[in-house]
């Protein structure tokens, strides 16, 4: 799968469908991925010449590859897809951020605290690690290569790297992850009060919809049975100097950024966490870059300005 996290980074990809004889390059070879260059202008009907500039605006685009074959007339080129799905992050681009940032990618699997209370169960893209609506798998050391996890109440906390050095000031956190509600079987009217802590600091709370099982997760292993959790929404919980976001847009906290206090000695621990007493306890799910409709884990990127002096210098 080819994940695209701005209309900018697409662009190539679009340009490379902008017309109708490369987008039926793209159906043919994915019914057939043993058709060579000679096979592709014969049943379109074009000459070599021209299958050859098409097919290199796919390849620079990154969606076919090419494989020299020898055969009974000589060497032929075969043209293969590359990626069975695209997915472009249409967010992305409303919400570029200036200032210079650290980014980091973190395992679903990789938490720190668990308080977790059935229903629940922890998986890897091999197997579904010990036994469903067994709290006690959350401590077994396979937990690390989780894929996704799930539980109907409790919470779960994930040691954040601070890459800040001296002289840098945070300015705003994005942290973003993919998740649901966590419904016995599935229900995808199913809402459920989830919390965000940073630092046991409670940043405010969303409201997830459902737990979805309605169709198979685009990239979740092939064996992942149908009625457990299928896919959930990519959200982005954002704290900045005007208050704590969902998406950039949803104000969920008047928490800032200058709240929190995190310099660069500071921990930074995110707590996800759904109260047994709320209104909505419908519990979590998290996946992972193996599971789910997007292939990342928890991704945070922190923004960051230098302190300057009263002259305008760096300090």
């Amino acid at each position: 799968m080819l994940c695209l996290h701005s209309l900018q980074e697409a662009s190539e990809v679009f340009k490379a469908l902008s017309t109708e004889t490369r987008i039926q390059i793209m159906e043919l070879i994915y019914e057939n991925n043993n058709l060579s260059m000679n096979d592709l202008a014969s049943i379109l009907g074009v000459t070599n010449s021209a299958i050859t500039l098409h097919i290199s605006k796919l390849e620079k685009a990154g969606l076919v590859s090419i494989k020299t074959m020898s055969g009974k007339r000589g060497i032929q080129k075969i043209i293969q897809p590359i990626h069975d799905r695209i997915i472009i992050d249409m967010f992305h681009d409303a919400n570029e951020n200036p200032l210079p940032c650290y980014e980091d990618s973190i395992g679903i699997g990789h938490y720190t605290r668990a308080d977790i209370h059935p229903t629940c169960g922890i998986c890897t893209s091999k197997e579904i690690i010990g036994e469903l609506d067994d709290p006690r798998v959350f401590s077994y050391p396979e937990r690390f290569n989780a894929g996704v996890l799930w539980f109907g109440y409790g919470s779960i906390t994930y040691n954040l790297p601070n890459r800040l050095r001296a002289g840098q000031t945070l300015r705003e956190i994005q942290i973003s992850f993919e998740i649901s509600s966590e419904c016995p079987s599935f229900n995808n009217d199913y809402p459920s009060d989830i919390y965000f802590y940073i630092n046991d600091i409670c940043l405010g709370n969303w409201i997830s919809p459902g737990d979805y099982g309605d169709r198979k997760g685009l990239i979740s292993p092939t064996w992942w049975p149908e009625p457990l959790n299928q896919y959930g929404l990519l959200k982005t919980l954002l704290i900045n100097d005007r208050g704590t976001f969902i998406d950039g847009t949803h104000k969920i906290g008047d928490l800032t950024i200058s709240d929190l206090n995190i310099d660069y000695n500071s921990e930074i621990d995110l707590t996800f966490a759904v109260p047994r007493e709320t209104p909505n306890c419908g519990g979590m799910t998290l996946f992972g870059e193996d599971f789910g409709d997007y292939s990342q884990n928890i991704v945070m990127k922190l923004y960051y300005q230098y302190r300057r002096n009263k002259e305008g210098q760096i300090a």
